[in-house]
């Protein structure tokens, strides 16, 4: 069988190759045990001199002899540790929408709330999204990494050709809008609130020296509720909860606040055990819609906060409820006709929560 003879280019692809492969074993065996250089002068040469641009020696063919070609490295390279995703890429990653919509629609796009619809070329809308700046949202779509997004996302970015803005005054106002559309058009590429989420009630009663709230679709035997709602009834439920966590434990704040409410594990049932009466008619007003006495009342119980930590959460979750009741409020129902088939929250253990009376400073 004859020998097969490659052509120069071959060769020296081959040559600096094999270069390469014998470069990085140079280097590594400049390592200890514990991955840091040896005493040693090893890989000095492969490397390159001080204050200069890390590089390696690669020995290349050249008619009957070789010559030393010297080729840079990253700087992960040089110190022998794996090269990050950040390095320059031999080829770079595709940028489908920029080709088409031109890097100047990036440049233009306006840092404002709003919601953006992605078209293909027929005009149909395949996706659509909500963003608190629509030019930081936007410019993650500039490349499509296939290391960073997933196939579903590269497949919508090779098929977009046209993206549709539109302008909203806030972020509620967006996700009111958002939600609008989905209904409307059904994306394809969209999952999340196509379809109608089952309309749930925030529901609460007072019994005695307890206040229960809990979520669920209709008020069972003895429960007020308040709503319908989608699913942000989750969050504003959590932010009443610590509200009124703070407003009748304001010295001890989070110090003494149950593990999992200042991350949203409430439970089923969030019981407070209140030992005085006036808590429930301030949810009554807030229901009907009076969100200025809700907030001047949690502002004037909570003046003892000392943490810093207890008044950024407690003016968060203030915000919250003014927005979400800006948004979403509807018509409460504190007399509401409880339907006795309607199966009551399961009540959990630790949703027991007293308060400690000893730590309650104003009537």
């Amino acid at each position: 069988m004859g020998s097969v003879k490659l052509s120069p280019v071959l060769l020296t692809i081959e040559a600096f190759l094999i270069g390469l492969c014998h470069a990085a074993i140079e280097l590594q065996s400049g390592l200890g045990n514990n991955g840091k250089r040896k005493s040693t002068n090893v890989g000095r040469s492969s490397i390159g001199d001080r204050g200069k641009r890390p590089s390696v020696a690669i020995f290349m063919p050249r008619g009957k002899g070789h010559h030393t070609v010297r080729l840079p490295l990253a700087g992960s390279f040089a110190l022998n540790s794996l090269v990050p995703a950040s390095q320059t890429l031999l080829f770079l990653d595709p940028r489908p929408l920029v080709e088409r919509l031109g890097a100047e629609f990036f440049r233009q796009l306006p840092a404002c709330p709003g919601v953006y619809l992605m078209q293909d070329a027929a005009e149909v809308v395949l996706y659509v999204g909500k963003a608190k700046s629509l030019r930081q949202r936007l410019s993650h779509y500039r490349v499509a990494n296939p290391d960073r997004m997933g196939r579903r996302h590269l497949r919508l970015l090779r098929q977009v050709v046209r993206i549709e803005l539109q302008e909203c005054a806030d972020e509620i106002a967006a996700l009111a809008r958002e939600a609008e559309l989905l209904r409307a058009l059904k994306p394809k590429f969209n999952r999340a609130g196509v379809w109608p989420a089952t309309p749930r009630l925030l529901v609460w009663r007072c019994t005695g020296q307890t206040l229960e709230m809990a979520i669920n679709e209709t008020p069972a035997l003895g429960w007020q509720g308040f709503g319908p709602f989608g699913g942000g009834v989750v969050h504003l439920r959590a932010a009443l909860v610590r509200l009124l966590w703070y407003a009748l434990n304001p010295v001890s704040g989070s110090t003494t606040m149950p593990h999992g409410w200042l991350h949203g594990r409430i439970g089923a049932i969030a019981t407070l055990v209140v030992n005085q009466s006036g808590v429930d008619l301030v949810l009554m007003k807030l229901f009907e819609g009076d969100t200025e006495g809700f907030v001047a009342w949690i502002g004037e119980r909570t003046k003892s906060l000392v943490q810093a930590y207890d008044v950024e959460m407690r003016d968060a979750d203030l915000e919250t409820v003014t927005h979400f009741m800006q948004a979403k409020a509807r018509r409460t129902l504190p007399f509401a006709t409880p339907d006795p088939s309607a199966p009551a929250a399961k009540k959990e253990p630790e949703a027991m929560l007293p308060f400690l009376g000893a730590d309650w400073q104003q009537p």
